[in-house]
């Protein structure tokens, strides 16, 4: 998904197709700008400062952090999928960032110099990530004490019923059941008061959640049909189990799933994500 791959683990993000998608998928997480900007914000990151960046996938959040950090901070951002971090490294490369540094690394192995960083940040992928509380520890021991840790994840799947409506299609045609709540997963951080909990129970301290609901903006169906298809690496395993002819299907009740946010000339998608912050 945002941030995201990462740590998640590397066969439904890694893969070229997943970073390829992710990285064409961009235009569609423009909605994701003022949020990304809310959880910097939230971890306090500005000049000269040190970010840690988990699970940054192509790292949009990455390059923001950087500009804002300037020429005499740094931002390290690590992820699982290396083709993630080569679209990244190659943005900012593009950009003239030389204050950005990737590592291939995954999250729950954070082998960092303790106290090392004045923030860490982690956009759409803490949700996904195995053994949470070991990332989560990682991202403590990196932290020095008093600065902040921001994250971003999805809401819960009836909030978003154009991602938990796609899957469910998909599973259907394959022949699978609903999908259980699942935990690593793309809703297990969705309840508030689950993700403030997550970030208590690792130490982190005056914990605070919120939630923003914002709309992804598309200038056609078809713009936004192209976006899910991008935008979506968890749907690969169950189009793999089925023929060309039942895929069609698939995309077909899909983009009937994404009508109903048809506006005159344009697909308005509304959507609903968390960010919440803890001070080490």
């Amino acid at each position: 998904m945002t941030g995201r791959a990462g740590s998640h683990d590397g066969g439904t993000y890694g893969s070229a197709i997943a970073a390829e998608g992710w990285h064409q998928g961009a235009a569609g997480r423009a909605d994701l700008l003022s949020i990304t900007e809310r959880m910097l914000d939230l971890a306090g990151i500005g000049s000269g400062h040190r970010v840690l960046d988990v699970a940054a996938g192509t790292g949009e959040q990455t390059l923001m952090a950087a500009r804002r950090v300037g020429a005499q901070g740094f931002v390290l951002a690590t992820d699982i999928a290396e083709r993630m971090l080569a679209y990244l490294k190659e943005a900012a490369r593009k950009e003239g960032l030389t204050n950005v540094q990737t590592r291939l690394i995954d999250a729950r192995l954070l082998e960092l110099e303790p106290e090392s960083f004045d923030a860490a940040i982690c956009r759409l992928a803490l949700m996904l990530i195995p053994e949470r509380d070991k990332a989560l520890a990682g991202i403590q021991r990196a932290l020095k004490p008093g600065t902040r840790f921001a994250a971003i994840v999805l809401s819960t799947a009836d909030k978003l019923p154009h991602i938990s409506g796609s899957l469910a299609i998909a599973r259907r045609h394959a022949g699978l059941p609903p999908a259980p709540f699942e935990d690593p997963g793309m809703f297990a951080l969705g309840d508030p008061a689950v993700l403030r909990r997550t970030l208590e129970r690792a130490g982190f301290r005056e914990v605070a959640v919120e939630i923003v609901a914002s709309a992804q903006r598309f200038p056609s169906l078809a713009a936004a049909m192209e976006h899910r298809r991008n935008s979506l690496p968890e749907m690969r395993p169950f189009l793999e189990q089925i023929g060309g002819a039942k895929r069609e299907a698939v995309w077909k009740e899909i983009e009937m799933v994404m009508r109903q946010f048809q506006q005159s000339d344009e697909v308005v998608v509304p959507t609903e994500r968390l960010v919440a912050v803890g001070t080490k």
